[in-house]
């Protein structure tokens, strides 16, 4: 039986329970607040880049250097950097500490990043975790703690992500344009105005993931439904470089905020993180790129929690389908 690999960057550096004494950890909570907006901040688009799994990645200094590319992932709540780069660039070596992934927890290392930029603004001090690039499929991922006091707007046309204060002007205008409510759980933006073939669900936006991933109670209602098609098994693989099993199949309808989605690719799968954010009896979907990229753009909005899209003109959105093709 052939199995695929599809990778998956969705890591949460959360404080850990019931470690053993001889592990030394460091305590990083989850998101828990908005800081003030830098109303100085401007619009400043950034060229972004798809790697081969259709996921963004940007260019980013780190302490003056570089750029490195970094994956644009709101399913994580810290930011984090490839040992080797750390290694490279000489940072300051960190406690350990607990990183929840899709396949489980894991103790990683840290390093002390003095300063982190995007775009004008800097951000100094990260502690970040260390992980293998080859795991990541980047030189680092840039989480929720680096864009929670601002809006991310991705342009899919354009291939372009700005980054600007909640308080400035968006597309809200644009024809096309519709604006979905949703709140904050544990850094991430979750809206749960959603259903699958009129079953409710909770959606969690998660920009880290090649294809959107289901949990079991969401796969039972929908094969209740018989709202599911075709099937076919494929792995997870997590940022550490472990993999879950999962059965890659196709959602007949979705609908967020009344925006909806055709024949959408779903990979089903016991995730560690539907448990993390109390989701593993609820019909529950991290909703990844393959989704995404069926508008024409997406703004994520973490301090006024609201998901912006452009849908494509002439009803073009069943069209393009939101399926994610296996590599």
């Amino acid at each position: 039986m052939s199995r695929t690999r599809i990778c998956v960057a969705l890591a949460a550096l959360l404080a850990a329970s019931g470690l053993s004494a001889q592990t030394r950890t460091t305590t990083l909570e989850a998101v828990s607040g908005i800081p003030d907006v830098d109303k100085t901040t401007q619009t400043e688009d950034v060229k972004f880049k798809s790697d081969i799994a259709q996921r963004m990645t940007v260019p980013v200094l780190l302490g003056g250097h570089g750029p490195y590319r970094f994956l644009v992932d709101t399913g994580a709540d810290r930011t984090a950097i490839s040992r080797e780069v750390a290694n490279r660039l000489k940072f300051v070596a960190g406690d350990d500490a607990s990183l929840h992934s899709v396949a489980g927890v894991s103790t990683v290392s840290t390093a002390t990043v003095p300063s982190l930029q995007l775009t004008r603004k800097e951000i100094h001090n990260i502690n970040a975790p260390l992980l293998e690039s080859a795991n990541m499929g980047a030189d680092g991922i840039l989480g929720t703690d680096s864009l929670r006091s601002q809006r991310v707007m991705f342009d899919f046309v354009a291939q372009t992500l700005s980054i600007v204060p909640s308080a400035a002007p968006d597309f809200k205008a644009e024809p096309g344009t519709i604006v979905i409510e949703g709140t904050r759980r544990n850094g991430r933006l979750v809206v749960t105005e959603a259903t699958a073939n009129d079953r409710p669900l909770t959606v969690v936006i998660d920009t880290g993931s090649q294809v959107s991933i289901g949990n079991e109670a969401l796969r039972r209602s929908l094969l209740g439904a018989k709202a599911l098609h075709g099937s076919e098994h494929v792995m997870l693989e997590s940022v550490t470089g472990e993999k879950i099993p999962g059965d890659y199949m196709f959602v007949r309808d979705l609908e967020i905020g009344g925006v909806g989605l055709k024949d959408l690719a779903i990979v089903f799968a016991n995730a560690h993180t539907f448990k993390r954010l109390g989701l593993e009896n609820k019909p529950a979907l991290l909703l990844g790129m393959n989704a995404m990229r069926a508008f024409k753009k997406v703004s994520i909005d973490f301090a006024s929690r609201k998901l912006r899209v452009v849908v494509p003109e002439h009803s073009s959105l069943d069209l393009r389908m939101a399926s994610s093709r296996l590599r």
